[in-house]
């Protein structure tokens, strides 16, 4: 569980507590998944710009960029608080095509990791090429792109910023992402991009519906001093239990670089949503948070007991920081949520 010691001492991974420059968005148009809640979903993002433009700058990547600037505008968001990047993505989850940015002695260097719709799931071409693009186009400023021959995204991984990879084998093992690496092999090339010392794999905690192999993002999350955060099935009927319990087991067993036992803070288990139409489970998860220059932001699902206990979760996990919560309903239907919408651009890029 506890993987290798990587040799790597001059890349870092920033965690996300860590100051950020801007949060890159896709905004949602209507010639794919969205395209029957549009409406639904556009007010869900407009939410969430004005959420993000209180603490941070705001990339978006637009297909219509006059009418995304009039959103904005609806939103509150100030024009100098946003930049409209034009790219018509195939879905709107930039955590997963969106630079990850590695800080390399003191500079910082953006990395577009091959991105293949979560292992060959759905079409990704122009999300796999929407890094490059805003790069070329100078919406990411000047600091270096490197492109790298690996799949990776963003969501499947959590840092500590001190050379801690927290993953699962469900995503990163995933025989459609990178056939030719073992687990050895993995570890290797997270020392070697991201400057990983050691990787903690989680075997178990996967939420149905979820389309991305059991992202972390979704399941646990790492916190500042020694804490994760992470979602506990407390219903002994839902399918989930079992799972669940033997990822909580496997969350004690974890030591921090010092040797000591995380912080464990649990969130609430979300209530079951189906898909209307089709009756599939939904992938709700409280654990989908971002964090945002000195607050958190919170999904809730318009469940009032719940996302309170989620918000008083997220709050003693992160003692210190403002908690904001963000109506992610629409969100959900295309089996994502707010950390999945987003991916933040840390503070040394200078944009």
């Amino acid at each position: 569980m506890n993987g290798c010691e990587g040799t790597n001492r001059v890349r870092r991974l920033p965690a996300e507590w860590e100051p950020q420059a801007a949060v890159l968005i896709a905004w949602p148009h209507g010639h794919g998944d969205w395209a029957g809640l549009l409406d639904e979903v556009e007010a869900c993002y407009r939410g969430l710009a004005a959420a993000i433009a209180r603490h941070s700058r705001l990339l978006v990547l637009a297909d219509d960029p006059a009418a995304t600037a009039r959103q904005l505008a609806a939103a509150g968001v100030p024009e100098r608080r946003a930049t409209v990047v034009p790219w018509r993505c195939d879905d709107t989850w930039t955590r997963d095509y969106g630079p990850i940015t590695v800080i390399e002695g003191l500079a910082p260097r953006l990395l577009d990791f091959g991105f293949n719709g979560w292992g060959l799931k759905f079409a990704a071409a122009r999300d796999n090429q929407a890094t490059r693009a805003a790069h070329a186009a100078g919406f990411l400023g000047r600091t270096a792109l490197e492109t790298v021959g690996l799949v990776l995204e963003g969501g499947s991984i959590e840092s500590d910023g001190a050379g801690t990879i927290l993953t699962t084998t469900a995503c990163l093992l995933s025989p459609n992402r990178n056939p030719h690496l073992d687990r050895a092999g993995v570890e290797s090339a997270l020392a070697r991009e991201l400057g990983a010392r050691r990787v903690l794999w989680l075997e178990h905690g996967h939420l149905l519906g979820d389309d991305t192999d059991a992202h972390v993002d979704t399941i646990a999350r790492l916190c500042p001093g020694g804490t994760i955060l992470y979602v506990r099935c407390d219903d002994q009927e839902d399918a989930h239990f079992a799972d669940f319990a033997l990822m909580e087991t496997e969350l004690r067993a974890l030591r921090t670089p010092a040797g000591k036992p995380y912080r464990l803070v649990p969130l609430p288990w979300a209530a079951a949503r189906t898909d209307p139409e089709d009756g599939h489970r939904l992938p709700a998860t409280y654990a989908n948070i971002l964090f945002l220059n000195g607050s958190v932001l919170v999904p809730t699902y318009g469940d009032a007991a719940r996302d309170a206990a989620a918000l008083a979760a997220v709050r003693s996990a992160c003692p210190g920081y403002g908690i904001e919560g963000v109506d992610c309903s629409a969100l959900i239907r295309w089996h994502g949520s707010l950390h999945c919408a987003t991916m933040q651009i840390p503070a040394e890029v200078s944009l």
